[in-house]
């Protein structure tokens, strides 16, 4: 049995999550991204980024939607966002980019694993591994790789110019270490949290469908944002990954 006070707490966040998403969702609905692929990044990112994703969407996210692209071209200057956001947020809206993805394809993986368990067993369940959790983030990592890819794509190939081809080569060498570096950190938490902070606290591990394992997963998106910022940071810096 879980702790009353960590189950409010699970509760509080995910719901402070929701409500933050769904603004982002009001907002990207009525300011449009010039590039498409943040209208779907920034409420992702801010089911777990919560306030703080927020505050970034408001403070420079807004500089780079079409309404502000289209009055800088008229004006025949720069986009606010390439002129008015700092290179360490560029940065960071690099990693979000990368961790939008990577949410959706865990939470698609988790709950398709639970749904149907011999996903699991495909995945190395009982042949590779005892433990489910374990082939599970094979079929976690199999999932956020293939979202990283699309998001990525169809964020260089509009500001490239690319072909299909090239695109999707772009694509994979800009989102492959990132990606690694983010499920690095959040299989991190994870591990941390299922094999020993709630034992500690409840005797044994969250289940996938309860409030205090998606509260969990909150914080190892955070964690995962930790560990692939300074890769994004070189690959944005070296130009791989575009600046946003």
């Amino acid at each position: 049995m879980f702790p009353t006070w960590l189950h409010a707490l699970a509760v509080a966040s995910l719901l402070l999550g929701a409500a933050c998403a769904l603004l982002l969702s009001v907002q990207v609905i009525r300011h449009p991204q010039h590039m498409t692929v943040m209208n779907v990044v920034w409420p992702v990112s801010a089911l777990f980024g919560t306030v703080a994703v927020v505050w970034a969407y408001f403070r420079y996210g807004r500089l780079a939607t079409m309404e502000a692209h289209h009055h800088a071209k008229e004006r025949g200057e720069d986009p606010p966002n390439m002129t008015g956001t700092p290179f360490p947020m560029m940065v960071g809206k690099g990693a979000l980019h990368c961790g939008s993805g990577c949410m959706l394809g865990d939470v698609a993986a988790e709950w398709l694993a639970f749904l149907v368990p011999a996903v699991a067993v495909w995945f190395g369940w009982h042949s590779l591994f005892e433990e489910k959790m374990y082939a599970v983030w094979v079929l976690d990592f199999v999932f956020a790789y293939a979202l990283g890819i699309v998001f990525q794509y169809y964020a260089i190939v509009p500001m490239r110019g690319l072909s299909p081809g090239e695109g999707l080569v772009a694509a994979v060498k800009a989102d492959t270490a990132s990606l690694i570096a983010w499920q690095v950190g959040m299989y991190g938490f994870m591990a941390f949290a299922q094999f020993y902070l709630f034992p500690h606290l409840a005797g044994k591990r969250a289940p996938m469908n309860s409030v205090e394992f998606w509260a969990a997963m909150q914080l190892a998106m955070v964690a995962g944002f930790l560990t692939s910022y300074p890769v994004n940071w070189w690959l944005v810096g070296s130009g791989i990954k575009e600046r946003m």
